[in-house]
């Protein structure tokens, strides 16, 4: 009798050591990929300051062009004002869909502006002969793919993590533990490229919603 009660005492007691360890190493694994979608947010966040530091030296570049329309470069300085105002948790990715679709909201009002005032500089030859107009052309094609790219990334990134948290064994313990679903980027008509910032094309782009 003894020798069962024990048999019985040490498969529960191995079966309690499994599913410890399963766990364990569950929750870590939420941890690492939540701290991966924090870390591709911080570079999404990263790219879209990149382009916002472009935008001083392009309204200094262009409104050095003489009659240069006044109420574009307020629009695209009150767009760039517009992004510093969304309020989002500093370090985490957000956890609410709002909040993100809050801010994409006011990145894609400076985008629009952005467009918006490189199709009236078409109108201004001597200024997109510049040396200084077209480095800033280059760094805003290069700003406007990171932030294809990086968008893309946390996307993938969201996808994996909200995926294992909805998996057994997560599922049963991951909302106790403070692991909530990330938010995504809406993805918009076209969004598999990159949008194309030009200072000289033949006709007016879209402007991005």
């Amino acid at each position: 009798m003894n020798k069962v009660l024990l048999g019985i005492l040490g498969a529960l007691a191995l079966l309690v050591l499994v599913v410890g360890i399963a766990a364990v190493s569950t929750y870590n694994g939420l941890v690492n990929r939540s701290q991966g979608v924090d870390a591709q947010w911080a570079q999404v966040q990263n790219v879209y300051q990149r382009r916002a530091d472009l935008i001083p030296n392009l309204v200094a570049t262009v409104s050095g062009a003489a009659n240069f329309e006044k109420s574009t470069l307020a629009e695209i300085t009150a767009a760039r004002a517009s992004v510093g105002k969304v309020s989002l948790s500093p370090g985490a990715a957000p956890t609410d869909p709002a909040q993100l679709a809050e801010f994409e909201k006011a990145q894609g009002q400076l985008s629009s502006a952005l467009s918006r005032l490189l199709v009236v500089a078409e109108n201004y030859p001597a200024l997109r002969a510049t040396e200084g107009f077209r480095t800033l052309q280059a760094q805003l094609e290069g700003a406007e793919n990171r932030i294809a790219v990086e968008r893309g990334k946390f996307n993938t990134a969201s996808l994996d993590y909200n995926a294992t948290i909805q998996r057994v064994p997560a599922v049963f313990f991951a909302a106790a533990l403070g692991f909530k679903p990330k938010a995504y980027f809406a993805a918009a008509p076209g969004a598999d490229k990159p949008p194309a910032v030009q200072f000289d094309f033949s006709k007016p782009a879209a402007a991005r919603p």
